[in-house]
């Protein structure tokens, strides 16, 4: 005799959205965003809106994507078991046809009502995030932040070629901003959730390497990201409004960073403190950056 499966209830339309990372998406969104504002001349209202969605939706697409294919590891996870797949409000084969869905929709969309240039980035991003990341990298190597933070750097390229129809110097450091700036940012996480990714079997640096040399990791990963932060001033590529944001915010950072990568373990009692400090001031520390860029660019125009 065979038992049925039990059906699952039909999942809302907030599960739907959480499958989409909302958080996540608000970063990736606003990086976009700042790329197309900081593009030379000027976007239609209604393109510059229709491209804004499909990053949006491209990347509530990946989000969705990687939920479905690593609900095994959200289900171990404290912090993501309460998700929609691990916590049963959802059928997998309904994220997934979600989230192919999605991505289908928002390149195709891209492509027809913006340009082809922007859609193939997207696509890219899209499928760099879910194969390379999600699928390739995240449960077989400590690298997987590395590489897979390319993923998350896609934003502000999109937008520039959005707006002009290419990628030209100053999106690319910006892409190199975002992409050297992941490393510290997950790692820093990484160091207070470890047990975490332990349990769930992800070869996460700190679970593979141990807290000193992600420490290490996280100060020498700051050094370049300094580097691409500033960069684009001294260039001529931007003014001195976000020269000088740059330079502060970076100097806070690289002050964060520091306290980190030289801490020997973490005090009884101290709870990582500092590591949850760069955590969320990096998250703070792009939104800033990226917002001087526009400022800088409007002023100057």
């Amino acid at each position: 005799m065979t038992i049925a499966a039990p059906l699952l209830p039909p999942a809302d339309w907030r599960d739907f959205l959480a499958l989409t990372k909302p958080r996540v998406m608000t970063l990736v969104v606003f990086t976009g965003l700042c790329g197309m504002l900081a593009a030379p001349g000027t976007v239609h209202p209604v393109i510059g809106f229709t491209a804004i969605l499909c990053i949006a939706l491209g990347a509530g697409a990946a989000g969705a994507l990687n939920q479905w294919y690593e609900a095994d590891i959200d289900a171990v996870m404290r912090r993501t078991q309460k998700r929609p797949l691990p916590a049963g409000r959802m059928d997998r084969q309904a994220a997934l046809h979600f989230g192919v869905g999605l991505s289908a929709f928002s390149v195709l969309l891209m492509g027809l009502a913006v340009n082809i240039a922007a859609a193939a980035i997207l696509l890219v991003s899209i499928l760099f995030y879910v194969l390379v990341y999600t699928v390739w990298l995240k449960r077989r190597t400590p690298q997987n932040i590395v590489i897979g933070g390319a993923a998350g750097a896609f934003p502000p390229l999109i937008g520039w070629a959005a707006a002009t129809g290419q990628v030209a110097l100053l999106p690319f450091l910006l892409f190199m901003l975002v992409f050297l700036w992941t490393p510290p940012h997950f790692w820093a996480l990484a160091l207070f959730v470890k047990i975490d990714y332990a349990n769930a079997g992800v070869p996460m640096l700190p679970v593979v390497a141990g807290e000193r040399v992600t420490r290490t990791q996280i100060g020498l990963y700051t050094i370049p990201m300094a580097l691409a932060a500033v960069l684009p001033w001294p260039l001529g590529l931007t003014g001195a409004i976000y020269g000088g944001v740059a330079t502060v915010t970076t100097a806070i950072f690289g002050a964060l960073a520091f306290r980190v990568a030289t801490r020997t373990t973490a005090a009884d009692g101290d709870s990582m403190k500092p590591e949850k400090a760069l955590f969320k001031y990096s998250i703070l520390y792009l939104f800033v950056i990226f917002g001087a860029l526009v400022v800088d660019r409007w002023v100057l125009a």
